[in-house]
């Protein structure tokens, strides 16, 4: 996979994951059984998502300069 292709998935997936756990949350609000646990397995999915698409966006640390011998 390419740089741009993987990055443009990786923007992607914490956009699908917010999407889902946003779903979920609106469910907890009818009628029907939720799972407490559920929601924060989607959270810390969520999280995940966006945190591995910042480290990517993050640009590369300059190299350390050369010690002197």
């Amino acid at each position: 996979m390419s740089d741009s292709a993987e990055l443009e998935h990786l923007r992607a997936e914490p956009r699908y994951h917010r999407e889902r756990r946003d779903l979920y949350r609106a469910k907890m609000y009818g009628p029907r059984a939720t799972d407490p646990d559920r929601m924060r397995e989607l959270e810390r999915i969520c999280d995940a998502a966006e945190t591995r698409l910042a480290h990517a966006e993050r640009p590369a640390a300059p190299p350390p300069p050369d010690e002197p011998a």
